[in-house]
């Protein structure tokens, strides 16, 4: 993940990319963008906050595309790093969580710095414009 911190201002448009994912195609932000907006989540295969809350969030994503919302996960870890981050896993990760969601990979971790994104699992909202409306947790929840 990116080392700093970049301040995250509602009304922000979400940032371009062209990765790609975990089912051999490439992706950009207009492929997994929805007509009533997009939840671009940062997360990765290692993370306990991530294997805490996988389930829901995968439940909650399928409840959002089904309203016409757009969904992607973007995986920048380093997986010299974090070997349980490889593409390989990542892969592994997104059938045995069954994701309805294009999980991508960003390599270089440019994508991480171009949101300003910092930790795992770490959410962008946007409205139908992309616009930035939401940046957090998945929820209220600490676990």
């Amino acid at each position: 993940m990116a080392a700093a911190d970049v301040p995250t201002l509602l009304g922000t448009s979400a940032p371009e990319f062209k990765l790609p994912a975990t089912d051999g195609k490439i992706y950009a932000l207009e492929d997994v963008a929805g007509p009533r907006g997009t939840v671009i989540v940062f997360m990765c295969n290692h993370c306990p906050y991530v294997k805490a809350v996988v389930d829901r969030l995968v439940h909650e994503a399928r409840a959002l595309m089904a309203e016409g919302i757009g969904f992607a996960a973007i995986c920048s870890n380093d997986a010299e790093s974090y070997p349980e981050d490889s593409f390989d896993n990542m892969r592994r990760f997104a059938k045995a969580h069954d994701f309805p969601f294009t999980y991508l990979h960003d390599e270089s971790q440019a994508v991480a710095r171009a949101y300003g994104a910092v930790c795992t699992p770490d959410f962008f909202g946007y409205d139908a414009e992309r616009k930035l409306q939401y940046r957090g947790r998945l929820d209220e929840g600490r676990t």
